[in-house]
């Protein structure tokens, strides 16, 4: 299971006065815990920064830490928005993960940190 304080680094934020960070990865993947294949999805990670914000090169390579993790898509979104968390400590944070179809069904979950305006809703 990735280490977050291994990977992620951080950067001062440079802003004076709120705003709003996306990162989108596309290109996600861990394994299904039950079945040992392969699963596809996006990352949408969404965050006011506070003091720090995080650094996109590490935060690919946190993300493809997950590659060989036997996790449930649910214990994925929640892993990385409590490691993000944990480590930026932003005024709030959302992730949101979309993953690939499998038999027909396509998921979606939302995993939000702190006090997220009502503008982003639920993902």
């Amino acid at each position: 299971m990735p280490i977050a304080e291994d990977i992620l680094k951080f950067f001062d934020n440079p802003g004076q006065t709120p705003y709003v960070i996306e990162h989108r990865h596309e290109e996600f993947t861990s394994v299904c815990p039950k079945t040992g294949h392969p699963d596809f999805g996006t990352i949408l990670v969404r965050y006011e920064p506070a003091a720090v914000c995080v650094e996109l090169k590490s935060l690919k390579l946190y993300f493809h830490a997950f590659r060989n993790e036997g996790m449930f898509f649910e214990a994925v979104t929640n892993k990385i928005r409590d490691d993000l968390a944990r480590t930026m400590s932003p005024s709030w944070l959302q992730i949101v993960t979309d993953w690939k179809g499998r038999g027909g069904v396509k998921s979606r979950v939302i995993a939000p940190w702190g006090d997220v305006p009502a503008a982003f809703g639920r993902g």
